[in-house]
């Protein structure tokens, strides 16, 4: 699957899901670091990419088609902790199931929506 990474997902989530084998895009240290919300929200569909990031903002997109957003909304969040829901997401929802889903996973549920 194809996923970009927002720049509050920890290092340690990319490597791993590159060795679930996904097709990761992680933005750090590239010329793409710092671009606003919308940008980063063209390439993922630009690029028909999963987003995952910490950044409830991007639930507003849930209305239009996408492919596919795992927003991750911890109370004390560390990077363990993302690292750990994230993983969990990817493995509970099939990788044909992300197009026009909106997942929350917060510390004991996950809410999840479909266009």
């Amino acid at each position: 699957m194809k996923i970009l990474v927002d720049e509050n997902i920890p290092r340690i989530t990319v490597t791993t899901l590159c060795e679930l084998g996904h097709e990761v895009k992680d933005i750090r240290q590239t010329k793409l670091e710092g671009i606003s919300d919308e940008a980063l929200w063209e390439l993922c569909q630009k690029e028909e990419r999963l987003l995952i990031t910490t950044d409830l903002g991007f639930s507003h997109n849930r209305h239009t088609a996408h492919f596919g957003i795992l927003i991750v909304r911890l109370k004390q969040p560390n990077k363990a902790k993302i690292h750990e829901r994230v993983i969990q997401s990817i493995k509970k929802i099939g990788i044909g199931e992300w197009h026009n889903l909106l997942v929350v996973a917060q510390d004991r549920v996950q809410r999840i929506w479909r266009n």
